[in-house]
């Protein structure tokens, strides 16, 4: 066994000559598989505030950290962990949220308690909300389906299909809990729902599309001015007319993975990209907490280390959980992305919808282990809530 206490938590420049050739020797010995290796604060040569390598750095088998976990322990820019076990050690000091450099709150997400999740034996479907998911073109429908399923099982009181006419038929023939409303465009979408004050969350996105009738029915989800799930086409719509841009509003929830961020946040994406030459080098929690501010409302920012960050700089990191890999699988997001609508629906705050709805996504995964599809996700997370309790 190797103890790795050569460098700590505040380590803000890569490993030089001679250290750098004992580096690279200590991780020789643990390929060759007869050699274990501990790390002390944090594998040597990892930025502590972004998990990012400053050049070459240990890659140690465990990671015994004190009083808290930190940036860099959870988050993995490079993809892969650089410790495969962490552990926690309490050292006596007061339990107290991570703080970030200029102090706004970071914090990991924590299983939400059951009375959170509950519905009361007292209320009707509406007092639980009214989610409308707006649905791609005929022959699209699957993804739409895919977050209405989550955002009922969720528990939304009621949730509605909005679709245009063609698709109709073929959304019909896959629910039968979920209602369905024609909304051929924009101004047939206003007219549905403008005026219906139970309609309490939207998701637009999923398949949608990326024509002018689809960004027309964004223009008209985002002119009611309600809570929102933007997903998938709707942040290709976004990133292509500052105008859709312009008309995010404090109550949207945008939920891209590394590709949609880039289109929508080129320049942070960027430098989130470029190599860490010194640290604190910039990290995933400061890229999601820029493109917050930007955008004025809640940045979900999807991976292995999932982070989620308000507009006035609170941020939620969801830690990468390597039983939770099936995740890796087309309409996974879909889901998610209904399961945060379903909570706005029930009136969740914005950052509390999301950071609960990643965590429960998360543990459906766990639950349903291998050979996980999405289709899975919203059915196993009854057993879900009964573990927690609800």
């Amino acid at each position: 066994m190797i103890i790795d206490a050569l460098f700590g938590i505040g380590l803000t420049r890569p490993l030089t000559a001679p250290l750098d050739l004992v580096v690279s020797g200590v991780n020789a010995l643990r390929a060759g598989g007869a050699t274990r290796i501990v790390a002390v604060d944090i594998p040597s040569g990892v930025c502590a505030d972004s998990g990012r390598a400053l050049g070459i750095c240990v890659q140690a088998d465990l990671t015994v950290t004190f009083h808290c976990l930190k940036p860099g322990h959870v988050l993995r820019p490079d993809g892969d962990a650089h410790s495969r076990h962490m552990v926690v050690k309490d050292i006596g000091l007061p339990a107290s949220p991570q703080q970030a450099a200029d102090g706004e709150v970071i914090r990991t997400i924590e299983t939400p308690p059951a009375d959170l999740l509950a519905k009361k034996g007292a209320a009707h479907k509406y007092g639980h909300g009214h989610a409308v998911i707006v649905s791609g073109p005929a022959a699209r429908t699957g993804a739409a389906r895919l977050a209405a399923r989550g955002a009922l099982r969720i528990g939304a009181g009621l949730v509605t299909v909005a679709a245009h006419a063609d698709a109709l038929a073929e959304l019909g023939a896959h629910l039968t809990a979920i209602m369905l409303r024609q909304a051929n465009d924009g101004h047939a979408f206003r007219d549905e729902f403008a005026q219906d004050p139970r309609v309490t969350a939207l998701c637009a996105g999923p398949a949608l599309g990326l024509s002018p009738e689809a960004a027309d029915l964004l223009r008209a989800v985002l002119a009611l001015n309600r809570a929102t799930v933007l997903d998938a086409d709707a942040l290709t719509l976004l990133a292509d007319d500052p105008a859709l841009f312009d008309a995010l509003h404090k109550d949207c929830v945008l939920t891209p993975h590394a590709g949609e961020f880039a289109r929508v946040f080129p320049d942070i994406s960027e430098k989130l990209s470029a190599p860490a030459r010194q640290g604190p080098a910039f990290s995933k929690i400061d890229a999601a907490r820029l493109a917050a501010a930007r955008a004025g409302c809640v940045v979900l920012f999807k991976g292995p280390d999932t982070v989620i960050a308000a507009s006035d700089g609170q941020c939620v990191v969801n830690s990468p959980d390597e039983e939770a890999g099936w995740l890796a699988t087309a309409g996974s997001g879909d889901v998610l992305a209904g399961f945060i609508c379903g909570l706005l629906a029930r009136r969740f705050p914005p950052l509390q919808a999301a950071s609960t709805a990643t965590r429960l996504h998360t543990d459906c995964a766990r639950r349903f282990g291998p050979g996980l599809i999405a289709e899975d996700l919203p059915d196993v997370l009854p057993q879900v809530f009964r573990a927690l309790g609800v």
